[in-house]
């Protein structure tokens, strides 16, 4: 680890979520979508199960059918690496209610620990910056990220991205539904929607 002032990642998901109203959270491969479930499991709540590096890309074009409600995605530095492409196409988009959360614990916790690139050489927010994402920083303090919290509920200012570097534990799973037609009609049921 190259910062020993690391963030507990539930705390930190815990406060991102905590005034959500009406936010569609969308969860990456694995810990992340862990961590969205243990701060509540909600019918807004999108978890990804198996899609890694997908989770930009979900979360991009909810935001773009849904453009009066906050999207937040809280994904990994490890799923933020395999679909950085994505961050390009945020970039161009500009979808003014899209938030993207890295937890950057600077492994790749789901396949053994191996240090990722983030560990060494790789800045996901000055890559974000690049792709045209004004608003990218880095969030290191938990009153940083309970203001920056209340900022994704404004629709009109984003997109918005942050790299959060956390602690790399492997903490307990909190299972929400497997079941992905289940998934996608309980949301689609929160936005107003007919189950597919």
């Amino acid at each position: 680890m190259s910062n020993t002032n690391l963030l507990e990642r539930r705390a930190v998901v815990a406060s991102l979520l905590a005034g959500r109203k009406d936010a569609i959270a969308v969860g990456g491969l694995g810990a992340s979508t862990y961590d969205i479930a243990a701060a509540g499991d909600h019918d807004r709540n999108f978890y990804l199960w198996g899609a890694m590096g997908g989770a930009v890309m979900i979360g991009l074009g909810i935001a773009l059918a849904q453009p009066t409600l906050p999207v937040v995605v809280i994904t990994g530095d490890g799923e933020m690496l395999m679909g950085m492409g994505s961050l390009a196409t945020v970039g161009l988009q500009k979808p003014g209610n899209l938030t993207i959360v890295v937890l950057d614990n600077e492994v790749y916790g789901e396949t053994g620990g191996q240090a990722s690139h983030t560990a060494a050489t790789v800045d996901l927010v000055g890559i974000a910056r690049c792709c045209g994402i004004a608003d990218s920083r880095t969030l290191a303090i938990m009153a940083e990220i309970e203001t920056f919290a209340a900022q994704m509920q404004d629709i009109s200012s984003g997109p918005r991205f942050a790299s959060v570097k956390i602690d790399p534990a492997n903490l307990e799973r909190v299972l929400s539904s497997r079941d992905g037609a289940f998934i996608v009609n309980r949301i689609r049921g929160a936005l107003g929607y007919r189950p597919i």
